[in-house]
């Protein structure tokens, strides 16, 4: 669970959030970790979306001498669609460029990512309605040609 602080009005409340609640889209891939982020990082690049960054964190675990399954984030995004969302409220710049998560659990391969609506919700962003639904759509078709499906 992770400690939530919210300031109002001079008011300090302390809560808790449950990480799973940010409406994360999750599922498995048959591949590997290591062919799951290589699929999903063509199939990106041939939509035409720049990948800023693969981060491995199993790798940075290994710099530390601690042992971590696959576990790679990979942030990238289309200024096309992410402009307007920006544009609309410069907070949800926070979330974008997107990133997917994809790791490895007991044997098998996941990739997650966050709905974009979540993001929507968390900034208050008005309009960029086409914007979250390319978003959208992009995540689905990206997580499908990553997984092979």
């Amino acid at each position: 669970m992770l400690k939530h602080l919210v300031m109002a009005a001079g008011l300090v409340t302390i809560g808790f959030v449950d990480a799973r609640a940010a409406e994360l889209v999750e599922t498995e891939s048959p591949l590997s970790v290591a062919e799951t982020v290589a699929n999903f990082v063509e199939a990106a690049e041939n939509a035409g979306a720049t990948v800023f960054a693969t981060v491995d964190h199993a790798e940075g675990a290994r710099s530390v001498s601690t042992e971590l399954p696959e576990t790679t984030v990979i942030i990238f995004g289309n200024p096309k669609i992410g402009t307007p969302v920006i544009a609309a409220e410069r907070r949800a710049g926070l979330d974008l460029p997107l990133r997917v998560l994809v790791w490895e659990e007991g044997g098998q391969t996941r990739i997650a990512y966050e709905d974009p609506e979540a993001v929507r919700e968390r900034h208050d962003v008005e309009g960029a309605d086409e914007a979250f639904r390319t978003m959208k759509g992009a995540l689905d078709k990206l997580v499908s040609a990553a997984t092979g499906g």
